[in-house]
């Protein structure tokens, strides 16, 4: 504890130049609006603005304004969206069928007509597949509220949200659920007392009735559309099981936030993408591919087919439940789909905002486990499929490089202030990863041979240790 105090008190002399951002979205279609440097509803000035620019609702990229007075204007900014978003535009209106433009003004770029892509999407939702939010949280209110009040607000017509309530401490969980479901009913209350993640998504798995599951965290606030760009793109292609979303940072106000988002974030960009086994350009842009499965998407994002999860068992606990390797589980899931032949979409229209740890100590402490889940995952794979060493170790002359050079696509957008300090837990984890995956491995196996003699008891068709089949559904 005595390291990380010492860590938090120099991260603000490693980081000289660091202000916080206002948050901020602008869309186009409307008159562009008069940004002003004050926020009203955090009380604070800022001197730079974060934001996101929408045309039709959908994402086109991010663009950072600086405040030199008060406020600014919308003819003071629009040639500073133009100039770093005019490709992306113009293709947006392309694909709308509507004619390009030349310049942004500050009337934006009003239509006399409804967008395809809104049409499009409004013809989807007439008879939209039912979908299973799972939010998976223990004891944290206040961040609980905000995201189901996200949730409740989603621009879908047919979702149920369970909420699983994972080894909580206190009962404060169980009372905001059912103050909220008085007026929100598709709001559900279920309790898993095994920590982790996976065995708190798993049982989440077990009780839904949608036939596309999807998941989101605790401390995340969703789009109004989140939920029909995820469940649209199942019919994007054949074979996908899996479709991804974007997801940006609800807020910039501390070194450790912004320096989250230096390391990467969960941004993987504003392009639609799909991804399968059998993809020579993306080997020529990701060496590593399929093992980056990190660019397929975020675990705060993210759904699947319910048939495809409780076909492999839903996630792996050995990854994401109590033992060494907390960690890994969501990546190791898009592995997974990729490598059996089925395929993951990405889709940026599916967008939410997560809040990044404040803290520096918090993100000392998450970097560390994203460390061990890069190696635990692959570790599992090794296990599972042992010919998938002989491809692994093909890679490891350019995962070298990737993982150690200040050149590398992992490494060369973080500052020259990006602390060193950073760099070694994540190296650490991963060294420590292999191992921290056989002994989550060998816990697995104590609790699972535990259940087994609890259920002789009890039982004996009903499991928790995963999804369970239709029949055993409550």
């Amino acid at each position: 504890m005595a390291i990380i105090q010492r860590k938090i008190t120099r991260i603000d002399d490693q980081l000289p130049g660091f202000t916080p951002a206002r948050i901020l979205e602008i869309e186009l279609e409307h008159p562009l609006p008069t940004i002003s440097a004050f926020d009203e509803k955090k009380g604070s000035r800022y001197r730079r603005a974060h934001c996101l620019v929408r045309l039709h609702t959908l994402p086109l990229g991010l663009v950072e304004l600086k405040f030199d007075q008060d406020k600014l204007n919308p003819d003071e900014y629009a040639p500073v969206i133009w100039w770093a978003l005019n490709k992306q535009i113009n293709e947006h209106l392309q694909q709308d069928g509507l004619p390009p433009v030349t310049a942004l003004t500050s009337n934006g770029l009003p239509g006399s007509s409804i967008p395809l892509c809104i049409e499009e999407r409004e013809q989807f939702l007439i008879d939209a597949p039912f979908v299973s939010v799972i939010v998976s949280t223990r004891d944290r209110p206040e961040q609980l509220a905000t995201c189901l009040s996200s949730l409740m607000a989603l621009r879908y017509p047919h979702y149920e949200v369970i909420v699983v309530d994972n080894a909580p401490g206190t009962n404060v969980t169980t009372d905001l659920v059912q103050k909220l479901s008085l007026n929100a009913p598709f709001i559900r209350y279920v309790r898993e007392d095994r920590p982790g993640l996976s065995w708190a998504r798993n049982y989440g798995i077990m009780v839904a009735r949608g036939e596309i599951l999807a998941f989101t965290d605790d401390d995340v606030v969703v789009d109004p559309y989140w939920l029909a760009g995820l469940a649209r793109e199942f019919g994007a292609a054949d074979d996908v099981v899996c479709v991804s979303g974007l997801v940006l940072p609800l807020e910039l106000e501390t070194p450790a936030q912004f320096l989250f988002e230096e390391y990467g974030g969960f941004n993987k960009g504003f392009a639609h993408r799909i991804f399968k086994l059998s993809m020579k350009n993306y080997f020529s842009e990701m060496p590593l591919y399929p093992y980056v499965p990190g660019r397929f998407g975020a675990g705060a994002s993210m759904a699947f087919t319910s048939d495809f999860l409780r076909k492999i068992g839903g996630f792996d606990p050995a990854l994401g439940g109590s033992g060494p390797s907390r960690n890994g589980q969501d990546i190791a899931m898009f592995l997974q789909v990729i490598l059996e032949g089925y395929k993951i979409v990405y889709q940026p229209g599916a967008l939410l905002y997560h809040l990044h740890r404040r803290d520096y100590a918090g993100l000392c402490k998450q970097i560390y486990y994203y460390g061990i889940g890069t190696t635990a995952f692959l570790t599992k794979i090794v296990l599972e499929n042992p010919l998938r060493l002989f491809d692994l170790v093909a890679k490891v002359p350019y995962g070298l490089f990737f993982i150690l050079s200040s050149r590398s696509p992992k490494n060369r957008k973080r500052s020259k202030d990006y602390p060193k300090d950073l760099i070694l837990l994540e190296r650490k984890g991963m060294l420590y990863g292999p191992l921290a995956y056989v002994l989550s491995r060998r816990g697995l196996s104590r609790i699972r041979k535990e259940l087994l003699i609890a259920e002789d008891y009890t039982n004996p068709s009903t499991t928790r240790d995963g999804p369970a089949s239709a029949s055993q559904q409550p």
